[in-house]
């Protein structure tokens, strides 16, 4: 059946929550058959289908098969990540000489926005297209201390599909208090496609001359460390599983890579932030964005008991992060780059993951 048979936008039911919420499933597609399959229950990223070299089409992202799975088993899969994504030690920030206490989700830490984070709730979609690029609006508002947080927040999230194969995200808020932001989203890849074996044979390059080391508990020391002679030197192509077993403390703190890179750019340009090829499919894909930091995680926590599409169990290094971002507990290192967002300004960030073939 030809790619023109289908509706470039559709929508259909993905189920309901556990409370009874009414989730959609909206199918993006482009002239070339790939798909992007969102729904509104944390704005996931269900499915990816993109083409291998040969032209056959291939899911490259992690997912669950229903509703009550994500519910269930969800390590964040494909999900949008707010209010703050990553971590804040202690799960306490102060802001105006006012300290905040947030939900302590990772051990004494908070994680990727708390116990209900914007990965929980359920969005409201609107699709629209133009001439060449399908896009899905998501919209959610996050009231005043929701998951401890201060300020009425309002987020926007654009995702769009273009025809040269790129999944493009844009995020915005606004607030009506000082408050703190960081959206990502946190879909894991797979190139040779999702549930097809594991990710140390993926060839990676991270543009990035510094990494910002860790304490055992995963909250940066503060440090800009340069990648230079350590085992996150990636800014040459370097298969990730070249060095993830290497004796070095901030890998055994990790357990392989889970580590925010500091991204070689002066400021908020839109910029190539890592490549990544995996030369069995011959797919690559290049991710662009407006952050300063991006976290590489090497999926060293899956361990087969999450129920996956199709039938798959998901095994450690079965797919790989690359998370763009603010660097993690910048509310509580003054010298990172600020996540303030004050009344009258609007949180901007752009991220594109662009899919092609060699």
């Amino acid at each position: 059946m030809n790619a023109e048979t289908f509706p470039t936008i559709a929508k259909e039911p993905f189920g309901k929550t556990s409370d009874g919420t009414e989730v959609d499933l909206y199918t993006l597609r482009n002239s070339s058959g790939m798909l992007a399959k969102i729904v509104t229950y944390g704005g996931v990223v269900v499915s990816l289908d993109v083409p291998d070299r040969k032209g056959g089409l291939d899911d490259v992202v992690l997912g669950c098969g229903s509703m009550p799975d994500y519910e269930k088993y969800s390590r964040y899969f494909g999900a949008l990540i707010g209010r703050y994504a990553n971590r804040i030690a202690k799960g306490k920030f102060a802001l105006n000489g006012k300290e905040y206490t947030l939900a302590t989700n990772n051990g004494e830490n908070h994680l990727h926005g708390g116990i209900k984070g914007f990965d929980k709730v359920v969005w409201t979609g609107r699709p629209f297209e133009d001439e060449s690029e399908k896009h899905l609006e998501l919209t959610y508002f996050s009231p005043d201390r929701e998951e401890g947080y201060p300020g009425n927040l309002s987020v926007t999230v654009i995702y769009t599909l273009t025809d040269d194969n790129e999944l493009q995200i844009e995020y915005s808020a606004t607030t009506d208090q000082d408050t703190i932001i960081n959206l990502t989203n946190h879909s894991y890849f797979n190139l040779a496609g999702a549930g097809n074996g594991d990710v140390l044979d993926h060839e990676l390059m991270l543009n990035a001359d510094r990494f910002t080391p860790t304490d055992g508990g995963a909250i940066p020391t503060g440090e800009l460390r340069d990648v230079a002679g350590t085992p996150f030197d990636f800014r040459k192509l370097e298969t990730i599983g070249s060095r993830i077993e290497a004796d070095d403390e901030q890998i055994i703190f990790g357990h392989g890579y889970d580590h925010n890179f500091v991204l070689n750019k002066s400021g908020g340009e839109l910029s190539r932030a890592a490549s990544v090829y995996e030369p069995n499919s011959g797919r690559s894909m290049d991710v662009y964005t407006t952050q300063p930091g991006i976290q590489f995680y090497s999926g060293n926590y899956l361990d087969g008991s999450a129920k996956g599409k199709n039938g798959d169990t998901y095994q450690r290094r079965s797919a790989f992060c690359l998370e763009t971002q603010h660097f993690p507990d910048s509310p509580n290192k003054p010298q990172f780059p600020s996540t303030v967002l004050e009344p009258g300004q609007r949180y901007s960030q752009t991220t594109i993951y662009k899919f092609s073939t060699r």
